[in-house]
């Protein structure tokens, strides 16, 4: 009974396994169907936008042309934020800005999207220099921003690199330890093929062949009156006699 309970709880899990397998690849085909469309979006409107600004000179050229270069700022910045905010966690705050920042870039979007259908040409006049003044003011934070992170980037690897290349540099040096010498270490044998020394054979054949010299007595030495081994029992002094 006990192994039945053991494989319905098996399969119960094996299911929600499968389920929640499915429900999250689902999800995962769902983002990338709206992205894919959104970024779809996003280029028919800014080829028909590209297409207004050539086709309609004057405000609705110039309308055109601030909504292209309002979408293309924030579009490079986000890109370059979203790049480098892995490898840098400083840029949190950097992050909160720029949403702050779209939020402001999406206001004057539906703003000039709105101008856009505008029938009055002489309102439209009117409002086009602060639409054009609000552009500028987004587009150049967008832009200092986008270009601080570039930098910031640029100097972290230019640092990380020197840093390497000293690191480098002194593995090279231990690697290469064999080239200095060494204060401790014993002489090498003659190489084969070098000339000795001249007289240095001739000595070493005189000296091979003479006798070593026995030792002379030193001076002030007492001589050895013992008798040794060698000597005769008659050949000892004699003692003297009694005369008693």
């Amino acid at each position: 009974m006990e192994a039945i309970w053991i494989l319905l709880t098996l399969f119960v899990l094996i299911m929600l396994a499968g389920v929640y397998g499915v429900v999250r690849g689902v999800r995962a085909a769902k983002r990338g169907i709206d992205r894919t469309v959104h970024q779809a979006r996003a280029t028919v409107e800014e080829t028909r936008l590209r297409a207004r600004q050539l086709a309609q000179p004057g405000a609705a050229g110039e309308l055109a042309q601030l909504r292209l270069s309002l979408r293309g700022s924030m579009r490079a910045t986000g890109q370059a934020l979203q790049a480098a905010a892995p490898q840098d966690r400083s840029l949190s705050e950097s992050l909160g800005l720029f949403q702050r920042l779209s939020t402001h870039a999406l206001d004057l979007e539906a703003d000039l999207k709105r101008l856009e259908q505008e029938p009055d040409r002489a309102r439209l006049a009117a409002l086009l220099p602060e639409m054009r003044e609000r552009t500028q003011r987004i587009t150049h934070s967008a832009d200092s921003l986008r270009w601080a992170v570039q930098e910031r980037a640029h100097r972290m690897a230019h640092d990380d690199l020197d840093s390497l290349g000293r690191e480098i540099e002194m593995e090279a040096g231990a690697l290469r330890h064999w080239t200095a010498v060494e204060p401790d270490e014993p002489p090498t044998a003659p190489e084969a093929g070098s000339r000795p020394e001249p007289g240095a054979g001739v000595r070493s054949g005189s000296e091979a062949g003479r006798e070593p010299e026995p030792p002379r007595p030193s001076l002030g030495a007492r001589p050895n009156t013992e008798p040794q081994a060698w000597q005769k029992p008659w050949q000892k002094s004699r003692r003297p006699e009694n005369t008693a």
